[in-house]
């Protein structure tokens, strides 16, 4: 997905961002950058991080570079910050994008005569480039960024950079987040809030859905009021988020054991432990365990200094072998044991299947999967969740058009989404036989609403309901 961190302060802001964008590395693995404005202008610095860590990349750069404005990004697909010269004058910008209408926008600027774009390594179009475009057809700044807010079907956060300040602008729906921290020199702006804490920052405030702020070394003036309506990523409090961060003033961990807590209640199963996928299964499985009285347990030890996370390797097959390589498995803590093991989600069913096969050849009597979120139905329209090609990717779609001859409408899904309807009963227990659990049920989506605990209208729940 991506995350980005920027700095706006009275002194050089160059170390203070180049660890608030490294706090961002959990969000992404393929390329970084950080640029920065000072009394010689711009200077800015991209890398590739598929191989080496974000602060061994930048490292050499953090010491030439000066300024006291500054933006820096993690981002799994487009190189960026990008530095651009137009009407508006020169300015960075650095965006957290899931562009749906991409085509749509690129022919419309080719019609009002645009010249070009440059095409990365995978022959698409960069995100943030064709932003950059749809802000510069309006003559006002302001209304650039409002415009790109509006045209981009999907989402879009952004912060960009000039000789003046930072501009900060969220998702006009607010699907991402942008929090904002001050000290005593200045003020820095990030998609994760924890990662400005230890840098001597505390909470400033968190901006609305669709508000465009400047943020400069003396203060955040708002442009644009929040819009009323909002529809953040629920998934950033089961999986994305870390666990230190919090979103609209919930915290990821908390939210993971209320989670936990509330799976428990509804089970009716006795294993002898409780154990939780890392790293996002841990904490849902200690809500578990502290509900249930079921002792908890870590059968899975995660290998971290060298592993980067699964689903970022463009082939599947490269996916799962990391994702099995980094699990180091515990087998006096196995073997003999009905486990209950919580991960976040249910996304193809391979990696949790190997994993089940693994538990029964390490000598596991019982394997009780938890998925702590419902059934994953829908292809996310508006984070870069995964890269799957197709809805058919997932497995309860497969299962539903094995189930239904191929014959699925939306009327259709929208049973299967119901976990008190027959179908959606038949789906679960087609999915646990496909991959071989003792029992299988997922967390529900109210159950799961509630740990949020905030306004359920505000919460975004397409990928498990198909609702906007």
């Amino acid at each position: 997905m991506g995350g980005f961190f920027s700095v706006a302060s009275k002194e050089d802001c160059v170390f203070d961002l180049f660890f608030g964008v490294d706090y961002h590395s959990h969000l992404g693995t393929r390329r970084a950058g950080m640029a920065v404005h000072g009394e010689n202008g711009f200077d800015r610095a991209i890398h590739n991080i598929e191989n080496s860590p974000f602060r061994t990349k930048f490292e050499k750069d953090v010491q030439e570079m000066k300024g006291n404005l500054g933006i820096g990004c993690i981002s799994d697909y487009e190189p960026q910050p990008l530095i651009i010269r137009s009407h508006h004058g020169a300015y960075a910008l650095t965006t957290v994008s899931k562009i749906n209408n991409t085509k749509e926008l690129i022919e419309e600027l080719f019609d009002d005569g645009h010249a070009h774009f440059q095409e990365m390594s995978t022959g698409e179009i960069n995100a943030t480039e064709l932003v950059a475009a749809l802000i510069n057809k309006k003559d006002n700044f302001i209304d650039g960024i409002k415009y790109a807010l509006d045209a981009v079907d999907g989402s879009l956060s952004m912060m960009i950079m000039n000789k003046e300040g930072i501009y900060l602008a969220r998702d006009k729906m607010g699907r991402t987040p942008i929090a904002i921290g001050k000290n005593e020199v200045g003020f820095c702006a990030s998609f994760e809030d924890f990662a400005y804490k230890n840098l001597g920052y505390s909470d400033y405030k968190e901006l609305g859905p669709g508000e465009i702020a400047v943020m400069t070394p003396k203060n955040v003036v708002t442009l644009v009021n929040p819009g009323k309506e909002m529809k953040i990523c629920t998934f950033l409090w089961i999986y994305y988020g870390y666990p230190a961060s919090s979103y609209e003033g919930v915290n990821v961990e908390w939210m993971r054991y209320e989670c936990g807590k509330r799976m428990a209640k509804r089970d009716n199963v006795k294993p002898d432990v409780v154990a939780g996928v890392p790293d996002s299964g841990l904490a849902h499985a200690v809500g578990y365990a502290n509900e249930s009285g079921v002792p908890y347990s870590r059968p899975f030890i995660k290998y971290t200094p060298t592993w980067s996370r699964s689903f970022m390797p463009t082939i599947q097959s490269k996916r799962d072998l990391i994702a099995r390589m980094k699990q180091l498995a515990v087998e006096d803590l196995i073997k003999d044991k009905s486990l209950l093991l919580i991960d976040d989600s249910i996304v193809r069913g391979t990696q949790m299947r190997e994993t089940t096969e693994y538990l029964f050849e390490s000598g596991a009597k019982e394997v009780h999967i938890r998925p702590a979120c419902p059934p994953l139905v829908y292809g996310c329209k508006y984070l870069n969740f995964s890269r799957s090609s197709s809805e058919m990717e997932l497995i309860t779609r497969r299962v539903i058009e094995r189930l239904e001859n191929g014959n699925v409408t939306d009327e259709i899904l929208q049973e299967y989404v119901d976990p008190d309807s027959e179908k959606y009963a038949t789906m679960v227990e087609e999915i646990r036989k496909e991959l071989n659990f003792t029992s299988l049920r997922f967390n529900r989506l109210d159950d799961m609403l509630d740990a949020v605990g905030i306004d359920k209208d505000k919460l975004c729940t397409y990928c498990w309901d198909g609702r906007e």
